[in-house]
C-alpha cells in the first residue's frame, strides 16, 4: 500500500498526545486523518460510560469515509473496562460506516498479547483505582492475568498527557516484575517514545496503546509490516502475529495438542531457546517460555539438521529420542518436526505434539510441510521489506 496508506482515527476530544504521535508513526508510510468525539473524564459510572456511545463513534467513522481511508480505528481504551464483546460489535459497525476494516485500541492490545503469547501482563495507566480494577477484570475474562498494576489516580482526560516520560518509565518498571509484557493502557499517554528503552532494560515487550492501535490498523489494511524505533510491537509484531497464525492453523489442521515454532532471528528478538509462536489445545501446558533445554543439541534437532526433512514420530520407541523432559514434564507421546531452511541454513523448526501415541496421517505430514513453507515465505517477505526500507 506504501504512501497511499490512509489511516482514519476517531479520537477522544480532550486527547493531545495521540495525534502528534500517530502522525509520527505513519510518516513515510502514509497519512493519518482524525475526527473527534466528546470525551473529557474517565471514571466508573453512567456519566463516563455515556461518552462512548456507539452511535457517536459510527457517525465519526462515517465522516472518515469521506477521506476514503484504508482502515479506521477508535483510538481509545474504553473497551478495556466497558467490555471486549461490546467493542467487537462496535468495531463491526465502524467498519460498515467507514467502508473499510476497523479496529479499536482495546482489540489491538488483545491482538498484541496473542501475537506474543502473553498471559501475564503488567498494567500501567493514568486512571483511578476502580477503573484500573475493571480493566484487570476484563482482561482476566479473556485469559490475561494482570500481575502488576500501576496507576496515577487521575480522572480528567486532558491531564493524562501531562504524565511525564520519567514517570511512565518508572511505572512500567514497577509493573513488570512478574509480567511477560507491560501494557500502557491510555491513548493520551505517549509511552511509545520510551518503549524501546524500557524493553531493552526489562527484556519484555511494552505495548503502548497508541502504537498498538497504529500497528493493528496497519496490519488490517496491509500497510507497512514494520516501523522501527518505537518498540518491538511496531518493529516485529506483524511477523509475530503471522507466525502465530501459522501455529494456530497447524494445530487445527492436525488436531494435535500443541504446536510450536522455534526460530533464530536475533533482529526480531527470536531465539530457538524459547518459542516464537505456540498454540495449545484446552488445558495443555504451555512450553513457550521454557528455555531450560539446549535446543540445537537435542538428538531430534540434530536429526533435522542432518536430514532437512520432517521427522515423524508416532511414538518414541526408536531413535532419535526426544529429551526426557518433553515426556515427563509436558506429557508428549508423539510428535512431528518440520525444518525451516533459508539459504542453506536451518533457521527454525515447527513441532507438532500429541499427548497420546498416534499414527500421523498423510494429511498431517502435508500440513507440517505446508506450515514450514509458510514460515519460509514470511521470513523471505520480511527480508524483502527490510531491503526496501534501507
Amino acid at each position: 500500500m506504501g504512501t497511499a496508506f490512509r489511516l482514519g482515527v476517531v479520537t477522544p476530544s480532550s486527547n493531545t498526545a495521540l495525534e502528534p504521535l500517530v502522525a509520527e508513526l505513519v510518516a513515510g508510510h502514509g497519512s493519518a486523518h482524525f475526527t473527534r468525539i466528546a470525551v473529557r473524564h474517565i471514571g466508573v459510572g453512567d456519566a463516563s460510560d455515556r461518552q462512548f456511545d456507539t452511535e457517536a463513534m459510527v457517525a465519526a467513522a462515517r465522516l472518515l469515509s469521506d477521506a476514503r481511508v484504508d482502515v479506521v480505528a477508535w483510538a481509545g481504551m474504553s473497551g478495556s473496562w466497558l467490555g471486549v464483546t461490546r467493542e467487537i460489535g462496535m468495531s463491526a459497525r465502524l467498519a460498515a460506516a467507514a467502508g473499510a476494516p476497523a479496529t479499536t485500541s482495546t482489540l489491538a492490545l488483545l491482538a498484541a498479547c496473542r501475537a506474543y503469547g502473553v498471559r501475564r501482563l503488567g498494567l500501567v495507566s493514568p486512571y483511578t483505582a476502580d477503573v484500573s480494577a475493571r480493566i484487570a477484570a476484563e482482561l482476566g475474562r479473556h485469559g490475561i492475568e494482570v500481575v502488576g498494576e500501576q496507576y496515577c489516580g487521575l480522572s480528567t482526560n486532558f491531564d493524562f498527557a501531562a504524565v511525564d516520560d520519567r514517570t511512565v518509565s518508572s511505572m512500567i518498571r514497577a509493573a513488570a516484575e512478574r509480567a511477560e509484557a507491560v501494557a500502557v493502557v491510555c491513548t493520551n499517554m505517549a509511552a511509545a517514545v520510551v518503549s524501546a528503552a524500557a524493553e531493552a532494560e526489562l527484556g519484555i515487550p511494552v505495548f503502548d496503546s497508541i502504537a498498538a492501535t497504529v500497528w493493528h490498523a496497519m496490519t488490517l489494511a496491509g500497510g507497512p509490516a514494520s516501523v522501527d524505533g518505537y518498540g518491538d510491537l511496531l518493529a516485529n509484531g506483524t511477523l509475530r502475529a503471522r507466525m502465530q497464525t501459522v501455529a494456530e492453523e497447524l494445530l487445527a489442521e492436525t488436531k494435535a495438542d500443541r504446536t510450536t515454532l522455534r526460530l533464530d532471528l536475533p533482529a526480531a528478538g527470536c531465539s530457538v531457546a524459547t518459542c516464537a509462536a505456540e498454540s495449545c489445545g484446552p488445558a495443555v501446558r504451555s512450553i513457550r517460555r521454557d528455555a531450560t533445554l539446549p535446543q540445537r543439541e537435542l538428538a531430534t534437532v540434530r536429526w533435522l539438521e542432518e536430514n532437512r526433512t520432517p521427522l515423524i514420530q508416532g511414538d518414541f520407541t526408536a531413535e532419535p529420542r526426544p529429551p526426557q523432559a518433553l515426556l515427563e514434564v509436558y506429557g508428549v507421546r508423539a510428535q512431528m518436526l518440520g525444518p525451516v531452511v533459508r539459504d542453506g541454513v536451518m533457521v527454525a523448526w515447527l513441532s507438532v505434539h500429541s499427548l497420546v501415541e498416534r499414527e500421523w496421517t498423510a494429511g498431517d505430514r502435508h500440513a507440517v510441510t505446508v506450515a514450514a513453507r509458510q514460515i519460509e515465505e514470511l521470513l523471505d517477505s520480511r527480508s524483502t521489506s527490510e531491503v526496501h526500507r534501507r
